[in-house]
């Protein structure tokens, strides 16, 4: 009887042991990861929503005045990009549905770039430039430039709730949809949709 009793002690005690070492790797996350990762509640799993999942901006507006970083550190802003439909994707290398949709952001950003489509893809990763760009030579990213959102500042600026949180700006800068959540951007229905979205 005692043996039995000693090994659910055991047992019970590496249980709560795991789930205190889970706990405290969720609540150290660093500080300049401040948006939470939208997953599939209670699976885990990462879920690419279709561009159904996209949502018009009613009415279209200009985002209000936010500025970002190019590798090297120079600041930028949306007016750089004008003429063009801007996609401006706020990631991070540890978020799982970020870096699930990153490659349709990259077969995107080659596939709109003959109809004047730029893909943004703002990292608030702590790493910075290094950070993507090891990123993307480990995964066979191509086709996406490297670009900064420090500390998130961007993103909350334009009011996202969580990463991925994509915008869709159209020539005059003004946003025209959102979606909140990874996607699959690299089908035909979702070039057609920005290409709606922007017009």
């Amino acid at each position: 009887m005692q043996t039995v009793t000693r090994r659910a002690l055991l047992v019970a005690a590496g249980t709560l042991a795991g789930l205190t070492v889970a706990t405290v790797a969720v609540l150290r996350k660093p500080e300049s990861e401040p948006l939470v990762p939208r997953m599939v509640p209670g699976s885990g799993a990462v879920h690419l929503e279709d561009l159904s999942a996209l949502v018009p901006t009613d009415p279209p507006a200009p985002p209000p005045a936010a500025s970002f970083t190019d590798a090297a550190g120079a600041k930028h802003g949306f007016g750089d990009f004008a003429g063009k439909v801007v996609v401006v994707n706020f990631w991070a290398t540890w978020c799982q549905p970020c870096v699930a949709e990153l490659p349709s952001l990259a077969a995107l950003a080659r596939r709109g770039s003959a109809d004047g489509i730029v893909v943004l893809p703002l990292s608030s990763d702590r790493g910075g430039a290094e950070a993507v760009r090891h990123y993307y030579a480990t995964h066979g990213i191509e086709g996406l430039g490297v670009w900064l959102d420090p500390g998130a500042q961007a993103a909350r600026t334009l009011g996202a709730r969580g990463i991925p949180t994509t915008l869709i700006l159209d020539r005059q800068g003004r946003e025209r949809a959102r979606l909140e959540g990874g996607a699959d951007w690299a089908t035909d229905a979702a070039l057609a949709a920005i290409q709606k979205a922007a017009a």
